[in-house]
């Protein structure tokens, strides 16, 4: 009898808890209330657990991209000068690979175009060097084939030239074929 009791008695406190825990607020923007297959926009579809009290929003855990990305100028702000000076210790950081990549940046000198956008992806092994060629994922519209191509081998060549990068090993062992996009931007003023 003791048994049943205390067995009553723990059920009543677990089935408190339960109810004492805080309700989750909705985080979607004009998504006031949640929906069932039947509803229409907007709501927030939601299922946590059959023996909830009612609905739930879902803990998502949004993953971060497995890509490093970077924005290149040829002329950098009066603010962002600093981060275009060379490393002179090895790449320990995401920060000192990004200001090499920056520092090694040589825009063309002929066949440019002001407001020239170019982007490229690619990977770095472990001891520093490129894993094939950068492969060109965005240029400006309406560019002609042959400025395009003027940039793309001004980025092959200063990318070139900064290799091999002198990674740590830690470093190089968390780059190591992970992707790289880097957008070129060209914002001299060039006269014509």
């Amino acid at each position: 009898m003791l048994r049943a009791i205390l067995v009553l008695l723990l059920t009543f406190l677990a089935v408190g808890a339960a109810d004492a825990r805080p309700r989750q607020i909705n985080p979607i923007p004009f998504s006031h209330e949640p929906c069932s297959v039947l509803d229409g926009p907007p709501c927030t579809p939601s299922y946590c657990s059959p023996l909830e009290p009612g609905p739930c929003i879902p803990e998502i855990d949004y993953p971060y991209g497995q890509n490093l990305q970077l924005t290149i100028e040829s002329v950098p702000s009066e603010p962002d000068r600093a981060k275009y000076r060379k490393p002179d210790h090895d790449l320990d950081t995401i920060g000192d690979l990004f200001a090499e990549l920056r520092s090694c940046w040589s825009p063309p000198s002929d066949n440019a175009r002001a407001g020239m956008q170019m982007s490229v992806r690619f990977s770095f092994n472990k001891a520093g060097g490129l894993i094939g060629p950068p492969r060109l994922t965005y240029a400006t519209a309406g560019v002609p084939a042959d400025t395009r191509t003027t940039y793309l081998n001004a980025i092959n060549a200063s990318l070139k030239a900064c290799l091999p990068l002198k990674f740590t090993g830690g470093l190089g062992g968390a780059l190591a074929g992970r992707p790289i996009a880097i957008r070129y931007v060209d914002n001299r003023r060039i006269g014509k």
